[in-house]
């Protein structure tokens, strides 16, 4: 509210000392006319533009413009005031055009002010303002052509970003904007991913007053070589004139400035170092006229658009009395800030800056004048490369002592070259700009440009990196063009090491051997990668054989298996079951007679044969326990052996890859490849150690290999694939990359990446340079921080490994299957001594055991392990008996069954008579078997009978056969466990088994034997028995599978 009238009083006081000298054309009545004020700045103002500032030099505009000049020759505020102010009163200006040069900020904020108080809208033309009027006066209408700090350092930031200089330094003054200038710096080095490393920041005063030597001695505190400054162009004299004191202005140094500093360009002061940098607005070049048309151009498109809108011109050109401004004014403002003029976008935001300003980088070159070395539009940044001026047509440098040439030579993974991007022509993140020199390339304005500008990466290329950040020197990377890594020709040295060598390279980086010849002539580093000489061989693609499922084993094993092993175990397993107590030969003399047991020869082997191939036929088991258990060793065997064949099966159906194998350099196929057939052929890449290593110990070797050699990795790749190249021989590190890199992994390194002639890769160095301490000092720390096995990983690791390629299928000999053969060999050992035993128990130790009634739990015990291995039958059905089958084959056989178990039984309990009266009884059953099997059905028996010497009755009719019976109390649903009657009757109760039982007669049934029991051999199947009366007496027992009893059966009638 206070500041109104204070402006009203300060116009009121130097209205009446006004000098003003117009050129007024009045328009006509009848059109509208823009009336625009062009106000210049000093007494440089040329006279002859006045004469072009005429309406018939606006013709193309929209509306009729009358052009009101004025020249302004004092920066006094009252005079400036006054000059605006009788201008604003005198005519109805509806806009004013200011030409800003560097030198007229003063002029720039009394226009500020004006339009802040008036709304009369000013368009600065040169950018020269741009800086001070941050932020401008508010409700100005100042409109910039120039670009803001904000947008200058962004470009200069992409500028850096472009060039990998990310770490710098600030120098400023105290000009005004220059905490706006580092605040900006501060937040883009905060919020940006790239970075960046701000190492100092030094204020001080930029006047000759001040002493030099302290001005001196903070400049060379200062440790980076990219050094940003804010300053203006007379400060900057100053400044430039004390770094060359200091040892800081030269080519190693990059100095960057904004356009605040550069000035007046046409002529640039002396102490300016060459290599300059600015940034500077698209317009830098236009002629003022072309300035001052752009500035009309904007007033007259948006009072064109305003007339459009409201059918009448703003009214905003009131002198400094006025009172303040209407709305129309505003809405005038806001037709200013969306104008295309000549297919050019004039758009402003808020703070009345180019929305999307189009800007250049300049540098100055040696012949001191300013030189566009990039362009920055729609957001993308465009660089002519290099950015200094260094270089001449015969790439001679610059001496310099911070600034680097370091010459280097695309070979993958470790130098990698790319296309800049199409669309913005600037390299991808974490690349480098590398150039390399053209013959003829002519650039867009039809000039000459020597240089092609590329990309390069890989892991010699982060090495690099690493060590300028850390030696701290900046560097220009070039590609060799005149050759490889370095080879004498006719006297003269080329590639990487010729450019050292002649200093036209300061270093050489790159996949760079170091050998003995080179090291004559220039300094090399200690070596950051180990390498040497690898061959590199490919796969070829086989054939399946036929016979490929025999594979697995040796013809030895095939024949030790079935011809020996199986032929051997058959006869042995028969001969046990022949001469087993229980097996074939102690039927054999009795089942002469059809029917009888037949395990033979043929059926031991379909038995064995079945076991090892796991097939499901039917087959007959041994009966004797030593077959048997020779039968479950071979059972083990098989399946050791179908594991190992399937397991090794696989690897001989696929399809059989072919490695040409070699030893080394001095194998006979590289020694004597004509004796091979066909001639083997191996080459490498010329030119380099490689070769000169081959041609030095292997002339032989070398003459051969000559008409192989290839010209690139990639083409000697091609060849391998091919089938033209049998080998190549090249350096382990490359070798050993590509094969991991290679698809389908088709290419392996001999011995898993075997490296001959051990050495490694140096940067090489000009003969006694200063920097070579340094960079090995850098180098061995990295390798000791662990920063070169990152960068190894990340470049140098692939996803085809030597190891797991070269793992080759073999067939599995008698060495590898001797142990489950020793295993066969030792089972028939240990069933030589079980079999021995098993007679010798059965036909000596049996009968020398003593009669005692103390040894019945024995044969207890006896009788269940032999259910277990043998099986007890039990019928289903606890009522009757199944018909006798006295038709069957083994009638005969199942009889002297029955008898020998019955002579068993006689001879291991006594119940009144002996073992001869039971043998004579066995021989009687046997003269009458015959008219037994018309009879009933012999079979095993279950049986169970209680000893008892109680006193004896005749059996009633009732009791002709014992009866079953099931004890009080025992639940119906659980097999009912029988009661057996074991007193003797008299000679004259008699009773023999029936076809079919009478009434109350049951069979008796298997309790407590082992699971899945069969019938016991060599006894009754089925024995009928009385139940005891409940009055006959306690002794009574259970009748169950494993409890024996006294039988003597009496002669039959």
């Amino acid at each position: 509210m206070g500041r109104a009238p204070a402006h009203t009083l300060l116009l009121s006081m130097v209205l009446g000392c006004s000098a003003v000298f117009t050129d007024i054309l009045l328009p006509g009545p009848e059109e509208p006319v823009v009336n625009v004020a062009v106000v210049f700045g000093g007494t440089s103002y040329p006279l002859h533009i006045r004469s072009r500032l005429s309406p018939q030099g606006f013709l193309d505009m929209p509306l009729e413009i009358h052009p009101i000049t004025v020249v302004v020759n004092n920066t006094n505020p009252s005079t400036l005031l006054t000059q605006i102010c009788n201008i604003l009163a005198s005519h109805k200006i509806h806009g004013i055009v200011f030409e800003d040069n560097v030198g007229t900020e003063a002029v720039a904020q009394i226009l500020d002010f004006i339009s802040s108080q008036t709304q009369v809208p000013v368009i600065s033309i040169s950018g020269g303002s741009a800086v001070v009027l941050t932020p401008k006066e508010p409700g100005s209408a100042f409109l910039q052509l120039g670009v803001s700090i904000e947008q200058q350092i962004q470009v200069i930031f992409k500028v850096l970003e472009e060039y990998d200089w990310g770490s710098f330094a600030v120098i400023t003054s105290l000009y005004p904007g220059y905490n706006i200038f580092l605040d900006v710096i501060r937040s883009f080095t905060d919020a940006s991913y790239f970075g960046w490393e701000l190492q100092d920041v030094l204020t001080l005063e930029m006047s000759a007053e001040q002493s030099s030597s302290r001005a001196q001695r903070l400049l060379r505190q200062l440790d980076a070589q990219v050094l940003l400054v804010y300053c203006s162009r007379q400060e900057a004299e100053y400044l430039f004139a004390m770094a060359e004191q200091a040892g800081l202005v030269g080519p190693g140094y990059v100095w960057i400035v904004p356009s605040l500093t550069v000035g007046n360009m046409e002529r640039p002061p002396a102490s300016f170092p060459v290599g300059l940098i600015s940034v500077v607005t698209e317009s830098w070049k236009l002629s003022l006229r072309q300035k001052v048309r752009d500035g009309v151009a904007i007033v007259a498109m948006g009072a064109a658009g305003f007339f459009r809108a409201h059918g009448y011109l703003p009214d905003v050109g009131r002198d400094c009395w006025a009172p303040a401004g209407a709305a129309t004014n505003n809405s005038f403002y806001r037709h200013l800030l969306n104008v295309t003029w000549e297919h050019r976008d004039f758009s402003f935001n808020e703070g009345g800056y180019l929305v999307r300003p189009t800007m250049v980088v300049i540098s100055l070159n040696q012949h001191r004048l300013w030189e566009m070395v990039g362009k920055w539009e729609k957001g993308i940044i465009h660089m002519k490369y290099p950015v200094w001026p260094r270089y001449g047509s015969f790439l001679q440098p610059v001496a310099d002592n911070r600034h680097l040439t370091v010459a280097t030579l695309e070979e993958r993974p470790f130098v990698i070259v790319e296309n800049t991007d199409p669309s913005t022509g600037v390299c991808v993140r974490n690349t480098v700009p590398c150039r390399k020199q053209t013959n003829s390339s002519q650039s867009g304005d039809g000039s000459v440009d020597p240089y092609t500008k590329l990309c390069c990466k890989g892991f010699c290329i982060d090495i690099l990196k690493k060590l300028a950040k850390a030696v701290k020197f900046s560097y220009d990377l070039y590609l060799v063009t005149n050759g490889k890594h370095g080879k004498i020709v006719r006297g003269v040295w080329n590639g990487m090491i010729g450019e050292v060598y002649y200093k036209r390279a300061d270093m050489a980086i790159g996949s760079l051997t170091i050998n003995e010849e080179r090291s004559e002539i220039v300094d090399f580093s200690v070596p950051f990668v180990e390498t040497g000489i690898s061959v590199m061989v490919a796969r070829s693609n086989g054939t399946v054989s036929p016979s490929a499922f025999l594979e697995p084993y040796s013809p030895a094993v095939w024949v030790m298996m079935f011809v020996m092993c199986l032929t051997v175990v058959a006869v042995t397993v028969f001969v046990f079951e022949y001469f087993s107590p229980v097996g074939y030969n102690q039927n054999l003399g009795s089942a002469k007679r059809p029917g009888g047991p037949s395990f033979t020869i043929g059926k031991s082997v379909w038995l064995l044969w079945a076991l090892v191939f796991n097939n499901s036929v039917p087959i007959e088991n041994p009966k004797g326990t030593t077959s048997k258990i020779m039968v479950l060793v071979w059972a083990f065997f098989a399946v050791i052996f179908l594991a190992s064949y399937t397991a090794n099966l696989a690897a001989f159906m696929i399809q059989e890859q072919y490695i040409d194998t070699v030893s080394g350099l001095s194998d006979r196929k590289f020694q004597r490849p004509q004796e091979q057939y066909p001639p083997f052929r191996f080459g490498t890449v010329p030119n380099g150690s490689t070769e000169r290593n081959i041609r030095s110990n292997y002339p032989d070797m070398h003459t051969h290999m000559v008409k192989y050699n290839q010209r690139s990795v990639e083409d000697a790749l091609t060849s391998l694939k091919m089938g033209k190249l049998d080998a190549f021989i090249y350096d382990a590190a490359v070798l050993n990359y590509m094969a991991g890199k290679d698809e389908g992994c088709k290419l392996v390194t001999i011995g898993s990446g075997k490296v001959f002639a051990t050495t490694g890769y140096g940067i090489a160095l000009q003969k006694d340079s200063r920097w070579k301490r340094a960079i090995d000092l850098a180098l061995l720390q990295f390798l000791g921080d662990g920063e070169t096995q990152k960068l190894e990983t990340v470049w140098l690791s692939g996803i085809c490994q030597n190891e797991k390629n070269e793992v080759m299928s073999s067939k599995l000999d008698i060495d590898n299957m001797a142990g489950v053969f020793y295993m066969l060999l030792v089972a028939m050992g240990l069933s030589l001594l079980v079999f021995a035993w098993e007679h010798l128990v059965y036909w000596k130790l049996r009968h020398s055991v003593p009669k005692s009634h103390k040894l019945d739990f024995l044969l207890a015990i006896s009788r269940g392990i032999y259910s277990c291995f043998n099986g007890v039958q039990t019928l289903a059905s606890p009522v009757r008996a199944p018909t006798p089958d006295v038709t069957a084959g083994s009638a005969q056989a199942n009889v002297l069954k029955m008898l020998q178990a019955a002579k068993d039984m006689v001879s291991t309990a006594s119940v009144g008579g002996s073992l001869e009266t039971a043998t004579r009884t066995i021989e009687d059953w046997s003269n009458h078997s015959e008219r037994l099997q018309t009879t009933f059905s012999l079979r095993t028996p279950q049986l169970v009978v209680q000893n008892s010497t109680g006193s004896h009755r005749p059996p009633g009719p009732a009791e002709r056969f014992p009866r079953v019976y099931a004890p009080k109390g025992a639940p119906p649903s659980l097999p009912q466990p029988v009661l057996l009657d074991s007193r003797v009757h008299g000679d004259d109760e008699r009773w023999r088994g029936a076809n079919a039982p009478p009434h109350g007669l049951h069979p008796l049934q298997a309790r407590g034997g082992c699971a899945g029991d069969k019938a016991l051999p060599g006894a009754l199947a089925h024995l009928l028995v009385k139940t005891v009366p409940e009055d006959d007496g306690p002794e009574h027992a259970l009748v169950g599978n494993h409890v024996g009893a006294a039988f003597a059966p009496r002669e039959l009638p």
